[in-house]
Order: structure tokens, then C-alpha cells, then sequence
């Protein structure tokens, strides 16, 4: 279960939380490239610790699935002795990596529709068992860290018609490091490189049962299952490499907070806060006061030190992202999760005209992109103004961009296979 979760930490400072863990890190974007939130939704653009080697990334080299088998067939694995000596051999590279949150498989060959981007948020591990499937190519070359603060799981009362949002993090405060997969593909029509992953899901604990039957899979940071799940040497599946997938054993913290976050958009350090707390600020300084004692080091102390500084500076106010313009799904139900669902904008509904719209723009400044949640009216927004149709650059920040539409669906497509929504 892994359908929204937190990020509100920049790339420059998760290098100094993961290097802190041991984890090395060689090279990270930009903190203009990553968006950080404490409502972080599929098709945003998340941070990815990997090893730096060559993949399949963007390389067409297959025109249908048959040349896509005979690609895989041709790989030869390694023996665990073969292993050790290739992975000593040199020193791997690692670096974090801006990726969109939704797995685009490489043979893809044009912009899939909204709804199949949802479907590959989530990989089941019991999926990568078996040596075929869209995953085949990713769990061989393509493993990822997808690095985290905690995540967000609803609980379903009085037969699915109430949701009360759960929050879940590390007791420690430290870092989440979620297992997962990914991929590039270069589109037909187009010569930029486009990076996707997924987040690989396991039966639940005993402690978070209660909330659903699946949950990400948690590796401990700076781990050798980290070092394991990593390794470049590693080109063919193993069932050491299946091993690793399992239920986590290790301390969690698990309470439910404030149902604004299951709005796609709204954005407020209080997410992370038990609701109870949240109604008095006593409670609140309490809260963060027990954090910074269970924290590990300066690291985790620091980590919890700017949320209660982001709670203090902005109050108890829930903020929504205008480029945002998704609706939200209160009413889904998946098979990996129960969060609310982003979906396509609606149509027909008149937003005040910036360069960031529709066709991908440079992104607002981060305070015009914000406006606080108000009971007041709106003030109605200035009329169009015809403008000379322009290519923009795309902001990886805000991801404002609005969603295409999608065709309307056919009849039946439950039941197509994962790879039928992806067009050759």
C-alpha cells in the first residue's frame, strides 16, 4: 500500500541524510528539480536512490515483446562467487535521481493515458517471481531506492463510507528507504529521455494489518540489503533478491491525522501530525519535543527540527498548490491502497490564464504558486488574453502541468493485462 506519501526535504538535504546512514551519494539534481511536499501524489516528480551504471534506459531497441523476450533471454546470470568478484572489482557510483512517480515501461512508444500511469505506481512483489511480465527487464538491471519520510494509508469504517487518513514513519525519524523499480523510454515523437518508477508492495505487519493487507517494502538504510538490492553486478533475478521482499520487522509509528491531505494538492506540515495534537499547540511542542529524543543523530534531529519549524512559521493552515489542478477520487478502491486518487481536470472550468498552463510552462515562483485555503469568495479571475502559441519548458518542481484526457474507457479492461495499457 503506497498511494501517497511525504517529501517535504530538498535534494541537498537528503544527500546529508542518507551519507549520514552510510549511504553514499555521488551526484543529486538540483533542489529545483524534485517537488517537496507533505502530500506527495502519483505524477509528481520524486527523488530515487540508485547505482550509477548504464541501464536500457531510452534505448528503443525492441519493436515488440517477442524482441523484448529475446533481450532478456540473453542475459546470463552470475553466481553468487561471480557476484562478489564483479562487485569488488570497482567501486559502485551512487546517486539520487528526479523521477515521475508511475512506472513507463522503455518500449513504450507514446505518451500512455492517464489512467495506465496510475496502474504501475505499485509492483506486487509476488508479480516479480515468476521470469516474465512487463517487470522482467526493471528487476534485473533497474532496482531503485525510492527515498521517503513516511506515507499515508486511509482506514475504511462503516463499510468504505468514511476514510480516516493514517500517517506512518520510521519510529527512529529517520529517512524511509522504499524498494522499487525503474525505468527510461524516449518516445517516438520525442528526443527527451523520460525517468519513471514504481514502488514494490508486500504482505502487511502485524502492526499496520489493520489499515490494509499490503504495505511498501522497507529496507533499513545503509543496510547490506540495501547494498544487496543495489548492486550493478546483480543482471538476473535471484532469490536473494526475492528474499528481500518481505514485511518490515523494525520499529514504526502509525496515528491518524488531519482528512484535508486527502485532497490532491493541499499541502501543510500539520499532515504529519497526530490529529489529536493538532487541535492544541501544547500538544504539538510535546509531540516534536518526543521526535528529537527517539532521533538517531544530528541528522534525524535536524529532520525533525524543520518540520516544527515549518509548523511553527506558517500555523495550523492548510495550503493548496494553484498548478495543481487535478481532482481528487475520495471513492477509489485498489488493490495496493486506499488513498484518494489524483484524476484528470475537470473540463469546462475557467482558470485565471498563466504561461504555466496546459502546455508545460516555467513555473510560478513558489509563492505564487501556494494561495491559502480561505472561507472568503474567490475575486473573479481577469479575462484571456490571446497569446502566440509557445513551446515551454516544464517545471519538475511543481509538475503543474494539467493532465491530457484520456479516451473513454471499453468495456472489459479490467481484465486486460497491465501491458495492454501500454501502446508498442
Amino acid at each position: 500500500m503506497c498511494g501517497r506519501y511525504v517529501l517535504a526535504l530538498r535534494p541537498s538535504e537528503i544527500r546529508h541524510q542518507l551519507q549520514d546512514a552510510q549511504m553514499p551519494v555521488d551526484d543529486a539534481p538540483e533542489d529545483s528539480e524534485v517537488r517537496h511536499t507533505y502530500n506527495f501524489a502519483p505524477g509528481n516528480h520524486g527523488i530515487v536512490y540508485r547505482a550509477d551504471a548504464p541501464g536500457f534506459g531510452g534505448a528503443r531497441d525492441t519493436s515488440d515483446k517477442d524482441a523484448l523476450d529475446s533481450l532478456t533471454a540473453q542475459e546470463t546470470p552470475l553466481d553468487d562467487n561471480q557476484v562478489k568478484h564483479e562487485s569488488e572489482s570497482h567501486d559502485t557510483k551512487y546517486k539520487l535521481q528526479a523521477m515521475k512517480w508511475g512506472l513507463i515501461p522503455f518500449w513504450t512508444k507514446r505518451n500512455p493515458d492517464y489512467g495506465s500511469m496510475l496502474k504501475t505506481i505499485n509492483c506486487r512483489d509476488d508479480s516479480l517471481i515468476e521470469d516474465r511480465g512487463m517487470w522482467t527487464s526493471m528487476k534485473k538491471k533497474k532496482r531503485c531506492i525510492v527515498v521517503i519520510q513516511g506515507f499515508y494509508e486511509w482506514l475504511k469504517k462503516n463499510n468504505g463510507k468514511e476514510r480516516i487518513p493514517h500517517f506512518v514513519k520510521r519510529k527512529d525519524g529517520q529517512l524511509m528507504c522504499l524498494a522499487g523499480l525503474w525505468d527510461c523510454v524516449k518516445y517516438e515523437d520525442s528526443e527527451e529521455k523520460l525517468y519513471s518508477y514504481t514502488i514494490i508492495t508486500t504482505d502487511s505487519n502485524k502492526q499496520l494489518n489493520f489499515l490494509h493487507d499490503r504495505m511498501p517494502v522497507i529496507l533499513d538504510n545503509g543496510s547490506d540489503a540495501i547494498r544487496t538490492w543495489l548492486d550493478p553486478a546483480r543482471t538476473e533475478w535471484s532469490k536473494d533478491l526475492q528474499s528481500l521482499l518481505k514485511p518490515y520487522s523494525g520499529e514504526l509509528e502509525c496515528y491518524p491525522v488531519s482528512k484535508d491531505v486527502g485532497k490532491v494538492g493541499n499541502n501543510s506540515p500539520q499532515f504529519v501530525v497526530p490529529i489529536n495534537s493538532a487541535e492544541n499547540r501544547s500538544n504539538i511542542a510535546n509531540f516534536f519535543g518526543n521526535q528529537k529524543k527517539l532521533a538517531k543523530g544530528k541528522g534525524e534531529q535536524k529532520l525533525v527540527q524543520k518540520t516544527e519549524d515549518d509548523l511553527t512559521e506558517k500555523g495550523i493552515k492548510v495550503e493548496h498548490d494553484v498548478s495543481e489542478t487535478r481532482e481528487t477520487d475520495y471513492q477509489h478502491d485498489g488493490t495496493e491502497d486506499n488513498a484518494p486518487l489524483p484524476t484528470e481536470s475537470r473540463r469546462g472550468v475557467k482558470r485565471e490564464h498563466r504561461e504555466t498552463d496546459d502546455d508545460g510552462g516555467t513555473a510560478d515562483s513558489p509563492a505564487q504558486q501556494k494561495q491559502k485555503l480561505s472561507a472568503e469568495p474567490s475575486s473573479q479571475s481577469p479575462k484571456k488574453t490571446p497569446s502566440k502559441p509557445t513551446r515551454n519548458t516544464r517545471s519538475a518542481t511543481s509538475n503543474g502541468t494539467a493532465a491530457k484526457a484520456s479516451p473513454k474507457k471499453k468495456a472489459g479492461d479490467g481484465s486486460q493485462k497491465i501491458t495492454a495499457f501500454f501502446g508498442k
